[in-house]
């Protein structure tokens, strides 16, 4: 009866976010390709957008070291940060850009457009679906280009199911991750749930990684699906 809560344990991994570890397939090679032209932009800012653990903080992680960005939380954005950030950075990355309060956000948009300091935007959606209450915030970002991110197909899938495994120094079975790709829900978020849950269920047990195992630990996360929603 312990399983369970097994589950839940992250334990550390080694993360790798350079360039050359950030998986390309076709859900997201329009985003590569717009963060590999850098500086070659039509404007300074870009909005990057895609769901949850598809790999948007690895590639503001790529643009930040290639651009020398400072980063900051959306959230965290005030009126009175906006000088200091403008002038201590070279470029920006603004990690949850629709959590940003609007007023610091469009003064730091127009500071930026003043000054030609670069932007990325990073959120789950693309600008458009904010809900962007002041007008001249919502028309400058309707006019920025959008990198998105799409759902992952069955070979994307895979290919960040097999870079998590390497991240936690595991290795599936063949057959198992064949296994989990095509009875899993198709997202990066559960790609990055069920790594975690797969591996502290095989240290658990002390046991590989089979079928059997990832079939028990698919099974715990259905039905615990209703509690995460």
């Amino acid at each position: 009866m312990t399983e369970p809560a097994q589950l839940i344990l992250d334990l550390p991994r080694l993360e790798a976010l350079g360039r050359a570890d950030f998986i390309v397939g076709a859900p997201n090679a329009e985003a590569v390709a717009w963060i590999d032209r850098w500086p070659d932009w039509p404007r300074p800012a870009l909005a990057l957008a895609g769901p949850a653990g598809s790999g948007k903080s690895h590639l503001g992680c790529v643009w930040r070291k290639r651009s020398d960005a400072g980063m900051i939380d959306g959230a965290g954005l005030t009126e009175a940060g906006i000088e200091m950030l403008a002038t201590a950075h070279r470029a920006l990355v603004i990690e949850a850009a629709d959590a940003a309060p609007e007023r610091p956000l469009l003064h730091l948009h127009n500071i930026a457009a003043e000054r030609g300091l670069p932007l990325l935007l990073i959120a789950r959606e693309p600008p458009a679906r904010w809900g962007t209450a002041l007008p001249d915030l919502a028309s400058r970002l309707a006019a920025l280009p959008v990198a998105r991110i799409l759902p992952p197909d069955d070979g994307l899938i895979a290919a960040v199911l097999k870079k998590l495994f390497e991240e936690r120094q595991v290795t599936p079975q063949p057959e198992a991750l064949g296994y989990l790709v095509s009875h899993m829900e198709r997202s990066f978020a559960a790609a990055n749930r069920l790594a975690a849950a797969i591996d502290a269920l095989s240290i658990a047990r002390q046991r590989p990684i089979t079928v059997p195992l990832v079939r028990d630990v698919l099974a715990l996360d259905e039905a615990a699906e209703p509690l995460q929603g």
